[in-house]
């Protein structure tokens, strides 16, 4: 009997690592996968939306990579979903295919977003996209030009090429403001595309653009040098949506959605090499070198901690408030919108659950605002904040206070 009693305990103590380690893949997802119901797909087969369409922008660095690992490693495969992705050159071209319902699941930043709202869209944002986008201020080599604040009594007037109603837009706008720049008399405000203002042609005095055009003219091109950027007046955000229709009828797949995107996170933290290769075999990114693109996976995929992606509906609400204003204020808007608007237009419970499952906590705010910061996100300038100009190495994680139970990645266990 006494035999038996050891030999029973002995059992107990061998089976009780295997029991409580929960499996997982080597970049942190726990197995085996869940399956979206038979019910569910029968719904989206009926509405005609299977597959699922998925729109994303292929030339906005960070956008581009998550949604391009979801699909080609098959993330949504694995829970039960069929997905077709397709690449846009715009916002405005995929909101077109938001508000006809033909693609049912979006990428969008913080403009076209707006837009849809605007027109009462039924889509909520259940994931944020590579915040922080680098929009700068590019002036040839040999310019006089030091920073923003020179071309204040510029004369003649200094031409700045731009795309006009574009977030480059705003943030140039609102850093003239800010640094009392007036336009028609300081400067003159060319609207220009991305493509043209690469070559940042003669009698333009400089160009205001976002990733990859920037770094491409700096490190590639080195026909450019950055005077200022975005940080200190826009936080830029991107957000991940799905029409409310499946957050109604579908849940569970709105969940796998959400979990795709938290998993291919973390597989393009662990193999940012492989998801530069993924990218370079996009059609609309085949003109791109692999060290710029490198360079952005790490830049806006890698750079803060994974919790990024949580959509803080509250923070990113009044972030955006000042959009809204700007935005109605230029006639571009039908109606005034608030962060409440916002925070409306946001599901957080998906992301919430996902977090759950991987074991993460919460964090109050968005990881890139440091421990202290004396900011307000409704105002702005801003005081300094991490971002890819003041900061090169990814953000350590996990971290203390980071997990809620155990969790592995890369072939480490990690603890709360």
């Amino acid at each position: 009997m006494k035999k038996q009693l050891v030999a029973a305990l002995l059992a107990t103590v061998v089976a009780l690592p295997l029991f409580a380690q929960q499996k997982s893949t080597q970049w942190g997802w726990p197995q085996p996968y869940e399956k979206v119901s038979g019910k569910s797909v029968a719904w989206l087969k009926d509405k005609g939306w299977w597959p699922v369409n998925v729109a994303y922008q292929a030339p906005w660095s960070g956008q581009n990579t998550v949604n391009i690992v979801m699909d080609r490693q098959g993330l949504l495969k694995a829970r039960g979903v069929e997905t077709k992705y397709q690449a846009f050159p715009s916002g405005p071209a995929i909101n077109e295919t938001i508000v006809s319902a033909r693609f049912q699941v979006g990428n969008g930043g913080n403009f076209p977003f707006t837009s849809l709202l605007d027109k009462n869209i039924p889509v909520k944002a259940i994931a944020i996209l590579s915040p922080n986008l680098l929009h700068a201020l590019v002036v040839p080599p040999d310019s006089k030009l030091k920073s923003i604040k020179d071309l204040k009594g510029s004369n003649p007037s200094a031409t700045i090429g731009l795309v006009t109603g574009s977030s480059a837009e705003f943030y140039f706008q609102k850093a003239m403001e800010v640094n009392g720049i007036v336009a028609g008399k300081d400067v003159i405000l060319k609207n220009m595309p991305p493509g043209e203002q690469m070559a940042l042609p003669k009698g333009i005095d400089g160009v205001v653009s976002w990733d990859p055009t920037p770094a491409m003219m700096v490190t590639e091109r080195k026909n450019g040098r950055i005077i200022d950027s975005i940080f200190p007046y826009n936080m830029y955000e991107g957000q991940f949506y799905v029409r409310q229709e499946m957050i109604d009828n579908v849940p569970d797949v709105v969940q796998a959605f959400s979990d795709a995107f938290a998993e291919a996170t973390l597989w393009i933290r662990l193999y940012p090499d492989r998801a530069a290769q993924l990218k370079s075999e996009d059609p609309m990114l085949r003109n791109f070198s692999k060290e710029i693109l490198l360079q952005q996976v790490k830049a806006y995929s890698n750079l803060y901690k994974p919790t990024n992606i949580y959509p803080h509906a509250h923070f990113w609400g009044q972030v955006n408030e000042s959009i809204f204003k700007w935005l109605y204020d230029q006639k571009r808007l039908t109606r005034p919108l608030t962060s409440k608007d916002f925070e409306a237009a946001v599901d957080e419970r998906f992301m919430k659950k996902t977090f759950e499952k991987l074991g993460w906590a919460v964090p109050k705010q968005p990881p890139f605002i440091p421990a202290g910061w004396t900011g307000d996100p409704a105002k702005q300038p801003y005081p300094d904040y991490v971002h890819a100009i003041n900061t090169r190495e990814a953000q350590p994680f996990p971290e203390k206070g980071d997990l809620v139970k155990a969790w592995s990645f890369g072939g480490k266990a990690y603890n709360p």
